[in-house]
């Protein structure tokens, strides 16, 4: 079996690139960094707040619609991510479910879509 020997470096990269879900500098940016971080520290340790966490952040975007007229489907995509605090609530949400079933042992099944 050849082995595959790789003999050149990828040191180019395009100046427009950005991973996926790079977040630009800005003053709005840097508004949201405290409220994000107070987001990211709340701590899940009561399982009736995990519930109320549970039943007030929805599990799939509410927004996404699909809709026929004239016979054809049109879709509404999701508009969540234009929520610059999106990320931070979905995680808020999964320590809410992670701490009622591993800590409490509670079944979070109607909490899942």
């Amino acid at each position: 079996m050849e082995t595959i020997n790789h003999t050149h470096e990828h040191t180019h990269t395009h100046p427009d690139y950005h991973p996926p879900n790079y977040r630009k500098p800005g003053k709005f940016n840097n508004l949201l960094n405290p409220l994000r971080r107070l987001v990211d520290g709340i701590q899940v340790k009561n399982n009736r707040i995990a519930h109320l966490i549970c039943q007030t952040i929805p599990c799939c975007c509410p927004f996404e619609r699909q809709f026929k007229l004239f016979g054809r489907s049109i879709d509404i995509p999701p508009l969540c991510k234009l929520n610059p605090l999106y990320d931070e609530f979905v995680g808020l949400r999964f320590r809410a479910l992670s701490y009622l079933a591993d800590v409490c042992g509670e079944d979070v099944t109607k909490y899942i879509c």
